[in-house]
């Protein structure tokens, strides 16, 4: 009879992306291939493909809060990371299970504003997001749009981006990764790292591809599942960085709009980003 091996164990609490690309389908993806066992907590069930967005059906709070409480209390929560929150209830309701169930580390995805601009929930989400949930975060990883709205200025250069990531930091989370993916010309792919007296710069060059669906969540996905085998936030973060930008380079022939890649690209062509 085969013993039982221990395993890391992650959540992620998303949205479902019907096409696959992002959302608790890449989470998933992302936490199988780190060989951590992961969980779920449904927010929505979106009905999309690479081509857009066409429905997306809420999952009522109380059916959050028990999809947690169910995993935490039997599988356990080794790290975890928020994604799509949908709404202010939801956002509370997950606030607060982190804090009775000692949920941790956190890893804060705040799925506010798409790459391109346009804000996806209302400004009292955004305010229930600022207030009780960042400040349970072991790293926050807002993009250039979601930094501007969380820090309130204007991000145009590296120093803004420093800028930003001291001002989100002041609102709670233990570190902050400002990302670069929609910065202007070479500072492009170029993420801002903070915890409050350290600075990181992390660049690992631009990957030209437009299937890009999925980056944002892949990467949250991947900082927790380092979190969830013991390393330190920062070590985890430049591995998660390291896995998105080496991914990026095996986009997959999937739809006709902005498709994915391959989150378990090394294990089709024998590499390893450690």
């Amino acid at each position: 009879m085969e013993i039982p091996r221990q395993v890391a164990t992650a959540l992620t609490i998303a949205g479902s992306d019907s096409g696959g690309g992002a959302g608790i389908q890449a989470d998933l993806s992302t936490f199988a291939f780190h060989c951590v066992h992961g969980t779920s907590a449904l927010t929505a069930v979106t009905s999309q493909n690479t081509q857009g967005v066409t429905r997306v059906d809420v999952i009522p709070a109380p059916a959050v809060a028990a999809q947690i409480e169910a995993v935490a209390t039997d599988i356990g929560v080794g790290a975890l990371k928020t994604g799509m929150l949908v709404n202010q209830q939801i956002i509370i309701t997950v606030a607060h299970q982190v804090r009775v169930l000692k949920l941790g580390p956190l890893v804060v995805d705040p799925v506010m504003v798409s790459r391109a601009g346009s804000q996806l929930i209302d400004d009292h989400a955004i305010g229930s997001l600022r207030e009780l949930l960042l400040p349970l975060a072991t790293v926050v990883t807002p993009n250039r749009h979601e930094a501007q709205l969380l820090a309130g200025l204007a991000i145009h250069t590296l120093e803004d981006m420093r800028e930003a990531a001291r001002r989100i930091h002041r609102l709670g989370p233990k570190a902050v990764l400002v990302k670069g993916g929609g910065m202007p010309g070479a500072l492009c792919g170029t993420d801002i790292w903070f915890d409050g007296t350290h600075f990181e710069t992390l660049n690992l060059g631009i990957v030209e591809t437009p299937n890009t669906h999925g980056t944002g969540c892949t990467l949250s996905a991947a900082l927790a599942a380092h979190l969830a085998l013991g390393r330190p936030a920062l070590d985890a973060t430049r591995r998660a960085k390291a896995y998105v930008t080496a991914a990026l380079r095996h986009p997959l022939a999937v739809g006709r709009g902005n498709g994915p890649f391959s989150h378990f690209f090394a294990l089709d062509r024998g590499e390893n980003t450690g």
